[in-house]
């Protein structure tokens, strides 16, 4: 039996196996104990905190060098594919419908970490610890990460367990107070879901999606003139996919269309130009899709498709590059990208992963979709150069000094590797580099380094824990509370009376600025919409930035 108390106990001292067994045993019970639910509501993957926190103070064990390597390579692994899944739409995010909401998520962290300083002024509890308690308390583990770096890296490698214990003791009600705060809001705010409901158009015309309109032309200084001469008279973005000629043929529409008085347009555009937009061709019709559908001429039936980009000859090309209308006699309406639908334009650079809907005679569209790739096993072969480059560069980027005041500051390694990973997730293409990772594979490594992470804090904290409770740790619960909901509470208030925000998507702006996922899925069950879930994505990358760069710098104040 000496090598069954190797393994487990470690008795002659820590190895491989040992590691490997305690790291996959404290993981896999978290796991199996994130199946709890009270109420519907579940600590998640968090419980692997809660039972390395255990195996620490039932003395499991292992060698400390490793166990570091383990939390930051871990902690690298997480940040890095959230930076890279949000990345292609981190840029569009933040233009004229999101700034709003990423403002008041921006206020939320602005009066987290000023209620966490005055409480730590008040009480007299050390900064780092506050730092520990404030991350838990606004469920964000990267920001954990980041604090216990910048704390040892200005200490000499030194640790502070104080950090991780204050985490792991304010998360569970972190949770518990988000979802609070959004019920003590829509009671004091006195939300009528009835209402709500009738609000959704307004919501959806928020997120700046692409909507099909009919027109009837009649602009006759535009008489003869083509749509690519129309598009420079007008600073918008659309797309008139179809033509109804007066004698009720339908044909495909390019920039070499000739426009005459009375033909029918299909028009694509954002809701915030339709006015301007069918303003400036003629009047709005109603014509259903099934009108559009129809033609005249049976020899060359249109059809539409949505076809995914899987060639890398095509990443980073744009569209003005493959001119795919002169060639094919095709029309691209609408591409897919990150969850988001966005309105071709000839300078649009395409990348592997996106989606777009091409219209035309169903021989072109097959051309079309030769060039492109449509081929989902070619996107189930991961592309690991682009994922090891930028590990290598946020590695870098984070151990760069920015700035003396009077340690250095650094990005560290939440924040180096989140930054570059959003910036190739964005400009990749840019560069010839496919940056696209399935969604089941970046959720599977994402969530390996989360695991990873969350066990070597445990086991790290754990053999302090119980003391630190009992010497005073219990207040942190209290702080944990107030740092949680007070910001909640004020920001969703000035949300809903000052900026009227329907309260579906408050709901998931409130869960984006926690980077909670738990809540958000309590807000999805409360609405029965998606809305909550694109408040959630509106303000999730600049959260997830802001979460760890304020965690460093508040944890810089206490040095």
């Amino acid at each position: 039996m000496e090598w069954f108390k190797d393994v487990v106990l470690g008795e002659n001292g820590p190895t491989i196996a040992h590691t490997v067994f305690v790291l996959a045993a404290v993981i896999a019970s978290g796991i199996a104990l994130s199946r709890i639910k009270i109420k519907g509501i579940s600590f998640g993957v968090t419980w692997i905190l809660f039972t390395g926190i255990a195996a620490g103070h039932f003395g499991v064990s292992m060698d400390p060098h490793t166990l570091h390597f383990i939390k930051e390579f871990g902690l690298i692994l997480f940040v890095f594919f959230i930076g890279l899944q949000v990345g292609p739409g981190f840029f569009s995010s933040l233009k004229s419908g999101g700034l709003k909401l990423i403002a008041l998520a921006a206020l939320i962290i602005l009066l987290g970490v000023v209620t966490t300083y005055v409480i730590h002024l008040i009480s007299g509890e050390p900064l780092p610890t506050m730092v520990g308690v404030m991350s838990g308390a606004v469920t964000n583990t990267p920001g954990l990460g980041a604090a216990q770096q910048a704390f040892s890296d200005a200490n000499g490698g030194a640790v502070d367990d104080t950090i991780s214990l204050g985490y792991a003791v304010a998360y569970p009600l972190g949770v518990i107070g988000i979802i609070l705060s959004m019920i003590i809001l829509r009671s004091m705010l006195r939300v009528d879901f009835k209402k709500e409901d009738e609000g959704l158009r307004a919501m959806s015309d928020e997120t700046h999606l692409p909507h099909r309109y009919s027109v009837e032309f009649t602009n006759k200084m535009l008489e003869g003139k083509t749509i690519a001469h129309a598009h420079t008279l007008i600073n918008r973005q659309f797309v008139i996919s179809r033509l109804m000629h007066s004698d009720g043929e339908i044909v495909m529409a390019d920039g070499n269309s000739t426009l005459t008085i009375g033909d029918r347009l299909r028009i694509i555009c954002t809701e915030e130009d339709r006015e301007a937009i069918l303003a400036f061709f003629g009047e709005p019709i109603e014509m259903s899709a099934d009108e559009w559908g129809a033609t005249a001429m049976q020899s060359t039936p249109l059809v539409s498709r949505r076809i995914l980009i899987t060639r890398e000859e095509i990443n980073g090309k744009k569209f003005s590059d493959l001119r795919l209308r002169t060639r094919y006699g095709i029309n691209i309406t609408r591409v897919h990208r990150a969850g988001v639908d966005l309105i071709p334009y000839q300078g649009m650079e395409l990348q592997v992963g996106d989606k777009v809907m091409v219209v035309g005679p169903e021989a072109a569209v097959a051309q079309a979709e030769k060039v492109l790739g449509n081929s989902l096993k070619k996107l189930d072969h991961p592309n690991l150069l682009p994922i090891f480059i930028g590990i290598t560069l946020g590695v870098l980027l984070g151990s760069l000094p920015l700035m003396e005041i009077p340690q250095p500051v650094k990005l560290g390694l939440a924040g180096g590797p989140l930054i570059i990973a959003i910036l190739l997730g964005r400009y990749g293409p840019h560069f010839k580099m496919v940056t696209y990772t399935t969604m089941s594979a970046n959720l599977m490594l994402r969530e390996i380094g989360l695991a990873m992470f969350l066990a070597a804090v445990g086991i790290e904290a754990g053999d302090g824990f119980v003391d630190a409770i009992a010497d005073g740790g219990y207040k942190w619960v209290g702080y944990g509370v107030i740092i949680t909901m007070l910001p909640l509470l004020i920001v969703g208030t000035i949300a809903r009376l000052k900026f009227k925000v329907n309260y579906y998507t408050m709901m998931g702006l409130m869960s984006g600025a926690m980077t909670d996922p738990p809540a958000l899925g309590f807000a999805n069950t409360t609405s029965g919409n998606d809305m909550p879930a694109v408040g959630y994505a509106t303000v999730y990358p600049v959260v997830m930035f802001l979460r760890v760069l304020s965690a460093q710098l508040l944890m810089l104040m206490a040095l």
